[in-house]
């Protein structure tokens, strides 16, 4: 009997060895790049499917695994509430039973060889009850909750990021919950491969009314406060800020920022974008706060982000800074989440909006990637249907994303009234509450089916025909520029021009962009013609690079106007010294007609013309009733050329098409696919050996376009009449090796 024991155990242990040997080998660590993810040095696209521990009946795991895994998964995410985890004080619950059995999902996983990314916050949202937050942490401790200007509470269960007495409650809950998830990290021949810190930052207290203003939190009024470190750090002498602020203010530590409001005075504007920068600044140290709580518990993957939607992205240019662990910074996407959105499914403008997010992830050095990939909706009503769904998918890796993951993959009952909506958590996923599968997931096996065809499209780049500056600093000004100013074209009006304007004209006049970061001086290594979009402010270092651009032979067409300050609204001329004797006003004409060459009448917003021009430049544009132009070309010292076209627009008719090819015509510009239907959308990607173009119909009806491109031999090659359903992505092999 004892020798039938010894040799149970015996195999037991054996079975287990091999069991965690064949686990180690398994889990290779995922590493990345800002073209791609790579396992084992090879490219690997991330599919990831949302799937909550506490919510799927632990009786129904496996199975819905093996399903995920059927419809292409490799990849799991979930949060790990701490509202749940310690639901009293002091009192932390990770048991066995179902909805708290953290390590018994991960171990699960294992088993199933599928990845995980731990989400344990302290924020969750993922419509739980105080937002994923014990109830007693704002309900015992008041003081930590978000301040409006006022001095009043955020509604809702906000909370100070960086307030002391809340990052002593969140080390209590990492140094308990990120020991477990140590354990299971991919480097330990378990399945966890990322770590995500906290939740959409900023979002939830931009989405409550206010930025941050809690005194404890940011130290207004004592000389060590962050606030007065941040400013003393940016200007070393307060002179130096009074100068800037045209205050009298006797120390850094008597600073307080504005209340956020129009301000015209520049002044005044200097000082509240101060404020916005200080803001996104600590959102960053909170972060790296967190990072440090972790990497102490023993967590050794790299760390995550999820910018709550592609506008916040530039949010987190101080994070990503900041971060100097392996930090990934990815963003959310939904285009339909309650009645209250504006549209129903993936329409032209969702497109732009996507576009514009997985480009400034590429810029700032990320394999382009969607954290939460619309997979069902958090209301019933308006549903999601699986065609919308798989138009959306396909359009954003159209676009260029290279790992997602499926917000969600499938619920099931909020466990203890833990909920904040329904009792059960449905969400309308693939694979429903009750374990039923739902068209949606037939949609997702598709796109992983095609995916997993085509994988080399996990590294392919962006084959472009001319570039747009993206400006970080534009996207975000909106927060601080309010409401205009007495500048004639500011930031914010600058980021409506790049995105609602050039953007979304050169797609609908089928130019094959993409955008590049002025700041980073690879973009002077392309040829190809540089659309730049300017307010009159641009920073010194973008301006020089223009300036190093033209000098270089570089082809540059800018709208609409010349910068004459930089980011800190300072005098900054660099641009407007090179090219020389220049001066545009903006028309106050009742009536403007914008025209150029033989296109009359161009759709705008508003016209700039030239007062003074450079010697022996062409005009390419007037303003017809006052005949004062408002476009010219200019060639500059190195033997560049600038175009300015002073006209502001938002996309609309087919004349603004017309108007940017004709620039663009004037800088050399080769197209690289034709169109006859501006409704039918296309980009262009290439690993090197193979070509795919990926053509786009968003709406509710059949459309067809006769379709032709220039091979990489520059031969051009007649596609015909291609048909395309209603909301649907067509992909085109045009090379394959």
């Amino acid at each position: 009997m004892k020798l039938t024991i010894i040799l149970q155990l015996t195999l037991l242990a054996v079975s287990s060895f091999f069991f965690e040997s064949k686990a180690q080998q398994s889990f290779s660590p995922i590493q990345y790049t800002k073209t791609c993810y790579l396992k084992d040095d090879k490219p690997f696209y991330l599919i990831s499917g949302e799937f909550h521990y506490f919510r799927v009946p632990k009786t129904d795991w496996r199975a819905r695994m093996e399903l995920f895994k059927q419809a292409g998964g490799n990849c799991l995410a979930t949060y790990v509430p701490w509202l749940i985890h310690e639901p009293k004080e002091g009192q932390f619950n990770f048991g066995s039973d179902g909805f708290r059995d953290l390590e018994g999902f991960l171990k699960l996983a294992r088993e199933e060889n599928l990845y995980v990314i731990a989400r344990p916050g302290p924020y969750q949202y993922s419509e739980l009850a105080y937002d994923g937050l014990p109830n007693w942490l704002s309900k015992n401790y008041p003081d930590l909750r978000a301040k409006t200007y006022q001095g009043s509470d955020l509604p809702g269960s906000v909370v100070s990021y960086q307030h002391p007495l809340f990052l002593k409650k969140v080390k209590k809950w990492f140094d308990k919950v990120c020991p477990i998830l140590a354990k299971y990290s991919v480097n330990k021949g378990g399945p966890v491969i990322f770590l995500q810190l906290d939740n959409e930052l900023t979002g939830v207290q931009i989405w409550h009314g206010s930025i941050d203003y809690n005194r404890e939190t940011m130290g207004f009024g004592k000389k060590d406060g962050e606030y007065a470190v941040f400013l003393k750090k940016k200007y070393t002498e307060i002179k130096n800020l009074n100068n800037v602020y045209g205050t009298k203010f006797r120390s850094f530590q008597n600073v307080f920022p504005l209340e956020p409001k129009r301000y015209v005075n520049v002044e005044r504007l200097r000082q509240l974008k101060d404020y916005y920068d200080f803001y996104f600044t600590i959102a960053a140290e909170y972060l790296d706060t967190l990072a440090v709580m972790a990497r102490s518990n023993g967590i050794d993957v790299p760390f995550l982000h999820n910018a709550a939607n592609p506008e916040m992205v530039p949010y987190f240019k101080e994070t990503v800074s900041l971060l100097k662990q392996p930090f990934l910074l990815g963003l959310d996407s939904y285009y339909n989440l309650d009645q209250n959105w504006i549209q129903n499914n993936p329409t032209p403008q969702y497109a732009i909006r996507e576009f514009f997010g997985l480009e400034m992830l590429r810029l700032m050095g990320f394999p382009p990637t969607i954290f939460e990939l619309a997979s069902g909706s958090a209301s019933d009503w308006p549903n999601m249907s699986a065609m919308d769904a798989k138009a959306c998918y396909m359009l954003n890796l159209a676009l260029g994303m290279k790992g997602h993951n499926y917000y969600i993959f499938t619920g099931g009952p909020n466990p203890m009234g833990f909920g904040a909506t329904t009792d059960i958590y449905d969400y309308g996923a693939p694979i429903g509450a009750k374990g039923e599968v739902r068209p949606l997931y037939d949609a997702q096996k598709g796109v992983a089916d095609f995916i997993k065809k085509d994988n080399w499209l996990s590294e392919a780049k962006m084959i472009h025909d001319c570039r747009i500056s993206m400006d970080f600093e534009y996207a975000r000004s909106s927060n601080y520029w309010k409401e205009g100013s007495n500048f004639i074209f500011t930031s914010p009006e600058a980021w409506e021009l790049t995105t609602k304007g050039v953007l979304t004209t050169a797609m609908l006049a089928s130019v094959s962009p993409e955008f590049c970061d002025l700041s980073n001086p690879e973009f002077l290594n392309d040829v190809t013609p540089l659309i730049v979009v300017s307010s009159v402010v641009m920073s010194s270092e973008k301006q020089r690079n223009i300036v190093t651009f033209l000098k270089e032979g570089g082809k540059v067409l800018l709208f609409p106007l010349i910068p004459e300050f930089d980011n800190d609204l300072k005098e900054c001329t660099i641009l407007k010294d090179f090219i020389g004797n220049i001066k545009m006003v903006a028309s106050n004409n009742a009536v403007n007609r914008a025209s150029f060459d033989t296109i009359s009448n161009v759709m705008k917003k508003n016209v700039f013309y030239f007062e003074k021009m450079p010697e022996n430049c062409m005009v390419l544009g007037i303003e017809e009733n006052s005949e004062k132009p408002i476009a010219c070309k200019i060639n500059t010292e190195g033997g560049g050329t600038l175009i300015i076209a002073g006209i502001n627009w938002i996309a609309s008719h087919k004349e603004q098409n017309q108007m940017l090819l004709y620039l663009l015509s004037k800088l050399g510009y080769r197209q690289k696919v034709f169109s006859d239907n501006q409704n039918i959308w296309h980009t262009l990607r290439s690993d090197g050996k193979n070509e795919m173009l990926f053509l786009m119909n968003l709406y509710t009806y059949n459309q067809s376009a006769k379709i032709e491109y220039l091979d990489s031999t520059g031969c051009l090659v007649k596609l015909g009449k291609i048909d395309l359903n209603a909301m649907s992505v067509k992909p085109i092999i045009l090379k394959h090796n």
